[in-house]
């Protein structure tokens, strides 16, 4: 194996936090907006959400803000509150060894070009080599074209990379199928029955499974 890919959220970052914080500003601003109930407001904006799960527009905050023409913008939040945008422990010293050892480390995210500032802020973006968002090419896994880009930017072929995220069929379904190695980081222990060819709870556990691999 040459590179390792990562997702984003879930994998190297939670913003659930951000997301707590900032849904009942949300919910009270569309309640006004609308003239509803607070909870109201919020059936009817995570109804639009779940209506639109897996699609291209699912991925960005901002597609919904704007959909109920509200006036915030998630760059912005991300801005307000960095330290509500937290990076999991075991990832640093994870990206440290995996550059000492000579890996290429990719990125592939679903989102928006916000997801490059997620980085910035968390000072991950430099353990990466490349850093491939949507925008890069206008469509979000499992869709193989964003997999082959990534490994094309990298100068590797798909079966020398490995994709590591939390969504079984974002993560390890769509680059099992361009020939990556997938592993589902399943940090929740969330009890699935389609199984993941390989499954760890922590990227710890990352030196012992990448020793059977050859460079």
């Amino acid at each position: 194996m040459k590179a390792i890919f990562f997702d984003i959220d879930g994998t190297l970052l939670t913003e659930r936090p951000l997301i707590m914080l900032f849904l009942p500003q949300v919910y009270d601003t569309l309640s006004k907006k609308l003239g509803i109930s607070k909870g109201d407001a919020r059936l009817k904006f995570l109804r639009e959400i779940a209506e639109r799960k897996n699609t291209y527009e699912w991925h960005d905050w901002n597609f919904f803000f704007k959909s109920f023409g509200l006036e915030f913008r998630y760059e912005e939040l991300i801005k307000s509150y960095p330290h509500k945008i937290q990076v999991f422990p075991d990832v640093i010293p994870t990206l440290e060894w995996l550059k000492e050892e000579g890996y290429k480390l990719g990125v592939i995210t679903s989102g928006p070009e916000y997801q490059r500032l997620k980085l910035r802020i968390t000072k991950l973006d430099k353990y990466f080599d490349v850093i491939v968002t949507r925008e890069d090419v206008k469509t979000v896994k499992p869709d193989p074209r964003i997999f082959l880009y990534g490994c094309e930017k990298l100068g590797i072929e798909p079966r020398e990379a490995v994709m590591i995220g939390d969504d079984l069929n974002q993560d390890v379904y769509g680059p099992r199928n361009v020939g990556m190695t997938s592993i589902w980081i399943n940090r929740e222990g969330v009890e699935d029955y389609n199984f993941a060819t390989i499954e760890i709870r922590s990227l710890h556990q990352l030196r012992s499974i990448l020793g059977g691999f050859e460079k």
